[in-house]
């Protein structure tokens, strides 16, 4: 490894990435936009009782067709694996904005989740491509941005489209600005076309894809259609469990494992960096859910203004992300920003936990204020940290694994904040009738969990090695070809 200074990237990289960033913002405004679509989808379609699924089968088909992307990015090239993801999302999109009932509304949603899976699997990979390590901080700006853009943006953006032009146009609009990224992509990436002669990890994908379908569906299940000790929840989480040990004993045989054991075990930075990143999707996605809700029942606050209010928490993202990248890029320094990160996640998140029907919404945003600073100082320097533990080959592997964990930890959080959340109201409402009270203590208990959650987090962020961040590729790998594997063929063509 070298720790001289990087040459600086190609200009034309942050030309190039826009497209990229551009397609990755559509997958991640369609996993909240839809939300305040719902109470007008039903009334136009029906089938109240599957309206659940909406957003369980976009969230399923993304996380369980995420490693898969990942891996075939590995094989077979980067940049044309990403433009046929961002084909199936918009062909997606095109059926879900024509949908004629609830169950075709399922099925579309489903097929544009495998699009957004591999959407957010190739933009980490891409990036990763195109820029070193130690360049790559100079970026972190953009993908901070667009994640957060993505999830809190997602519910105004829904609320307006829907309001000003149906429900139908919050997938429509995708497909001039999907379009757009595509060709986008297509002009401005150079990287060249694999082929190669490799044998597709069936098993390994199989049993992958039944652990991620196993735990999302007992996440969202638990606590609202089925109890939590009930024998559906249970036996999928033991389903898990069995699949986990078969998918581990399958990879390890396996000439190009869907998802390389040596990833997880060549550095310690990689497994650590995976703890944060779960921290990170459990935080991002319940604080967007549940801050809004206490905004609302709690301060008496609009929905729109509700959404605004999140803005105390997207801003700081932004800012400390660029300030971070750039301190990484000039000193090759990074290990003190999820350490710092991280305990200001765990010291917002106990801030929060002690709001009552009397805290006042100032005193809401400064808490949100501290929970974003934290997320800025970890969200994109994990993800650059984590790619530096690993080859070129596996890439994809190991950015798919990143937002596989970011997804799944965040499905997870919400469920079990879901549960209590709901356990806290009905409490209240049946011995004091006060669903106010309740939504104060529901919060309570949220947030408090959220922020022992960070506490593990900083005790994972000390663990850190700060391994010197690479300048170069590695000898041998090209930008978009991993490392040669003996007894497999390839060759780049454009």
């Amino acid at each position: 490894m070298t720790t001289n200074p990087e040459p600086a990237a190609p200009r034309h990289v942050r030309w190039a990435l826009l497209g990229v960033m551009l397609a990755m913002l559509l997958s991640m405004l369609d996993n909240t936009v839809v939300g305040t679509s719902m109470p007008t989808i039903v009334r136009d379609l029906g089938g109240f009782d599957h309206l659940s699924w909406v957003v369980v089968a976009y969230t399923l088909a993304t996380a369980a067709s995420t490693p898969v992307w990942g891996k075939l990015g590995d094989l077979y090239g980067r940049k044309h694996v990403y433009l046929i993801s961002i084909v199936l999302f918009l062909a997606g999109s095109a059926l879900s904005g024509a949908a004629q009932s609830m169950s075709w509304l399922i099925a579309a949603r489903a097929f544009q989740g495998i699009g957004a899976g591999g959407i957010g699997a190739g933009a980490f990979a891409l990036i990763a491509a195109l820029v070193p390590p130690r360049e790559r901080g100079r970026y972190q700006g953009m993908t901070a941005s667009v994640m957060a853009i993505g999830t809190i943006g997602g519910p105004l953006l829904g609320g307006f489209v829907t309001g000003h032009f149906g429900w139908r146009w919050a997938f429509y609009i995708n497909l001039p600005l999907g379009l757009l990224a595509l060709v986008w992509c297509q002009v401005m990436l150079d990287l060249p076309r694999l082929r190669r002669q490799a044998r597709i990890d069936w098993p390994g994908i199989g049993l992958l894809t039944l652990v991620i379908t196993s735990v999302t569906l007992a996440a969202n299940w638990a606590g609202t259609t089925y109890a939590w000790a009930s024998w559906q929840v249970l036996g999928l989480f033991a389903l898990a469990v069995a699949g986990v040990a078969a998918f581990i004993a399958v990879e390890r045989r396996s000439p190009e494992p869907v998802l390389p054991p040596r990833v997880f075990t060549g550095q310690r930075n990689f497994p650590l960096a995976i703890a944060l990143i779960t921290a990170s999707g459990v935080v991002m996605f319940g604080a967007t859910l549940y801050l809004p809700l206490f905004q609302q029942s709690v301060q008496h606050a609009t929905a729109t203004s509700s959404g605004l209010l999140l803005l105390p928490l997207m801003i700081p993202i932004v800012i400390v992300s660029q300030i971070g990248g750039r301190y990484m890029s000039t000193t090759g320094k990074y290990k003190i920003f999820p350490v710092v990160g991280a305990a200001l996640m765990a010291v917002g998140l106990i801030l929060l936990s002690t709001m009552d029907v009397s805290t006042s919404r100032t005193t809401t945003s400064l808490y949100v204020a501290v929970v974003g600073i934290g997320l800025g100082g970890q969200m994109q320097m994990v993800t650059t940290i984590a790619q530096n533990s690993v080859e070129m080959r596996d890439m994809g592997a190991a950015s798919a694994s990143l937002n596989l964990f970011r997804t799944v930890g965040g499905s997870i959080g919400v469920a079990v904040f879901g549960s209590l959340y709901n356990r806290q109201i009905s409490h209240q409402i049946s011995h004091q009738g006060s669903a106010v009270q309740g939504a104060a203590n529901g919060s309570h208990l949220i947030f408090l969990i959220a922020g022992v959650v960070c506490a593990v987090a900083f005790v994972a962020a000390l663990a850190l090695k700060e391994v010197p961040l690479r300048s170069q590729k590695r000898q041998g790998a090209g930008p978009d070809s991993p490392d040669p594997h003996p007894g497999v063929a390839a060759s780049a063509v454009r």
